[in-house]
């Protein structure tokens, strides 16, 4: 990794914290995991089913595993998820250390269930009761995909006291009712007469993966000041999420739970890799700034954001100013007749499909 300009300095100063959005035997065998959060800005990693499944095609230190695995005839399906837990076990000891200076607000690692489950909301829960319990670490979220049918076992999860990754959200609708979710689950957790101080969780709001599916629609558009919009709904999109996460911190509904011990479900951005050339690499970095936010960033980003992202002074917020500004681009969007909930609906079908596939 490059030197930092002091642009991750500045960025975890903000309240941003970075996670890297990449895992793997490798990064863990070679001390690059434990150096890159020794150094005080990663304090986080996240995976799923396609970086594994990367990992497993590119490295060599998967084969003694695999070839026990393979002579057992475990299913590949079973061999997969055995490897992620191996890996997230070994994160997940590595990032202890900052679990425990930060009191659990960082140091986490996330696992996820399979995405075969993505439609089954009693075997999701199921799944996710074996994850926590069989990797037995208190830094590890497990990923729930945020489906329709997954929503009840966000909530389940949340109350049985499993700190949860809400990942695959993508339309603010679907995020509102991630945040009930996550509500519900701690109200029932109380009322269980649980430590609510013990109970995490993220919401993975994915950021690129919208502009890659718009900015098409858009060059198609006739409509004055379409293509002004390419490259923005993406993040106009998180500035709002984010404007709903400050609107449920005031809620009455949240100052009870708060009271009781409850810790915020933090916004995470994810899919913040630039997939257009011509865009600036840290975009949506740099773009999605603000106090107890989460950047979950694959390695190149990552790299370009020690090297040349932004040096703004500690404490700037580049979404909250925004919020009007972010609402203007949606209603730009509307306008041209573009329907982005029906955009981010296939959007969340895709992602699903993607890691269904990558783990099969």
């Amino acid at each position: 990794m490059t030197t930092d300009n002091g642009a991750l300095a500045n960025l975890s100063a903000s309240g941003v914290a970075i996670w890297l959005d990449d895992l793997s035997r490798d990064v863990i065998a070679s001390g690059e995991l434990a150096a890159l959060t020794g150094a005080g800005h990663v304090v986080g990693i996240t995976t799923n089913p396609s970086i594994f499944a990367n990992a497993l095609k590119d490295g060599a230190a998967y084969e003694t595993q695999l070839r026990e695995l393979a002579a057992a005839g475990t299913p590949v399906s079973e061999a997969l998820m055995d490897i992620t837990r191996a890996d997230v076990t070994s994160a997940a000891d590595i990032l202890r250390p900052v679990f425990e200076a930060s009191n659990g607000h960082d140091g986490w690692v996330s696992i996820e269930v399979d995405p075969n489950l993505a439609g089954d909301g009693d075997a999701t829960t199921a799944q996710a009761r074996e994850l926590h319990d069989g990797i037995d670490r208190p830094n590890v979220f497990v990923k729930i995909p945020a489906t329709e049918a997954s929503l009840g076992s966000i909530e389940d999860s949340i109350a049985a006291g499993i700190s949860i990754n809400v990942t695959l959200i993508f339309s603010l609708d679907r995020y509102r009712a991630v945040v009930d979710a996550y509500l519900t689950g701690l109200e029932r957790a109380l009322a269980g007469g649980r430590d609510l101080s013990q109970i995490h969780s993220v919401a993975s709001f994915f950021i690129s993966r919208v502009d890659v599916a718009i900015d098409p629609l858009l060059d198609e558009c006739d409509e004055p000041g379409a293509k002004d919009l390419r490259s923005r709904i993406g993040i106009a999109n998180a500035r709002l999420a984010y404007g709903i996460h400050l609107e449920v911190l005031k809620s009455e509904r949240w100052a009870a739970l708060a009271a009781a011990g409850a810790t915020p479900q933090r916004p995470l951005w994810a899919s913040t890799g630039v997939k257009d050339p011509s865009l600036p690499d840290t975009l949506y970095v740099d773009e999605l700034v603000a106090r107890g936010t989460i950047n979950t960033m694959p390695h190149k980003t990552l790299d370009a954001v020690a090297e040349h992202g932004s040096t703004a002074t500690p404490n700037t917020d580049s979404i909250t100013p925004n919020l009007a500004t972010a609402q203007a681009d949606l209603d730009a969007l509307a306008a041209t007749g573009i329907d982005l909930e029906r955009v981010t609906n296939s959007l969340e079908t895709d992602g699903v499909a993607k890691f269904i596939d990558s783990w099969s």
